[in-house]
């Protein structure tokens, strides 16, 4: 099998990569690299340029006519600069991905999973939520997620496309042979602000430590990337059976079932740290949410898929990946 992987540069969409090759699935990575990484790329066909790119893609399948479906991980995900930059993410995230399924639907292609986000639920009053819970984005980015699922769930109910859209929790570790991981040298979620924080030897910021959760930290299902890589692959070998002419779209949810409070989190850290930090405490930022973890065994049930990794193996791999990364990256001195 041969796949197209939109934002295969990426943290999530390389590690996928990855995980495909290591399955004998063969991936063809596109990547407009402004916030991919082409090392990310390297041995693999590449194709730098963007989603909403009609010439591109149609080359890309000229060239690779054998393309059975395509992963799409192309986004901007950054909650806080959706919140000032609502008409960015708009267009990136939601604009140019129906352009992109538009180009899709002219080559041919057949079968897409869509990189969506829990982000768009309102989680219950224990905090937790599953596929049929109610969708109740609280930020920019968060609603381009969903506006997303519902332009491709109306696409596939009248086109000759189906589309499993994956909600990821919240993705930390690396690929556990360092060939790939977060490219950002400062990342702006709560385990890459830790790491930079034991850097520098600096204080991590707790920011909103008023939520309804066992300590008043936010609370998320943080999913190794190594799983969640491997929950795409399960994806794309049984997508034929998921999904079908009367029901074209479908959505799973990729989480542990368990959630850390950011407090949790932090100790989590300390345990395997070799330099401990300290945490201090603020509010809220813009976009910011209490989060919520799965309850749901679809992904189980389905996919035949279930988290393997600990929060422990999640932390040890980023701490590994944070003193690889500037070896692997040839501009290790830039910041993002």
């Amino acid at each position: 099998m041969k796949v197209l992987i939109a934002g295969g540069a990426g943290f999530i969409g390389s590690t996928v990569a990855s995980a495909c090759s290591d399955t004998g699935i063969t991936p063809v990575i596109l990547d407009n690299l402004v916030t991919g990484r082409r090392e990310f790329a390297r041995d693999k066909a590449f194709y730098e340029g963007d989603i909403a790119d009609g010439a591109l893609i149609d080359r890309v399948f000229a060239e690779h006519p054998d393309i059975e479906a395509v992963v799409h991980c192309a986004a901007l995900i950054v909650v806080p600069d959706s919140v000032g930059d609502p008409v960015g993410y708009y267009r990136a995230n939601v604009a140019k991905s129906l352009e992109f399924v538009a180009h899709l639907l002219r080559n041919g292609c057949s079968r897409m999973i869509f990189s969506s986000s829990a982000s768009i639920y309102r989680e219950g009053d224990d905090l937790t939520v599953d596929e049929s819970s109610p969708i109740d984005a609280k930020s920019p980015y968060a609603r381009t997620k969903a506006v997303c699922e519902a332009m491709f769930a109306d696409i596939a109910a009248s086109q000759p496309i189906k589309i499993l859209s994956l909600r990821y929790f919240n993705p930390i570790g690396a690929d556990p042979k360092m060939r790939t991981g977060l490219q950002l040298r400062h990342p702006s979620h709560a385990l890459g602000k830790m790491i930079q924080a034991m850097e520098n030897g600096s204080d991590f910021c707790v920011t909103g430590t008023t939520y309804g959760t066992r300590d008043g930290s936010g609370i998320r299902d943080y999913v190794h990337v190594w799983d969640l890589a491997s929950a795409h692959v399960a994806a794309l070998t049984r997508f034929d059976t998921l999904l079908t002419d009367a029901d074209p779209s479908l959505a799973i949810n990729l989480g542990t079932g368990t959630g850390t409070t950011v407090k949790e989190l932090v100790a989590a850290f300390n345990s395997v740290a070799d330099t401990p930090i300290s945490a201090i405490e603020a509010d809220a930022r813009p976009g910011d949410v209490v989060g919520a973890y799965t309850r749901s065994d679809r992904a189980e049930r389905l996919l035949g898929w279930r988290a393997e990794y600990s929060i422990v193996d999640g932390i040890r791999h980023s701490l590994h990946w944070a003193t690889v990364r500037d070896t692997l990256l040839a501009d290790s001195g830039r910041s993002r």
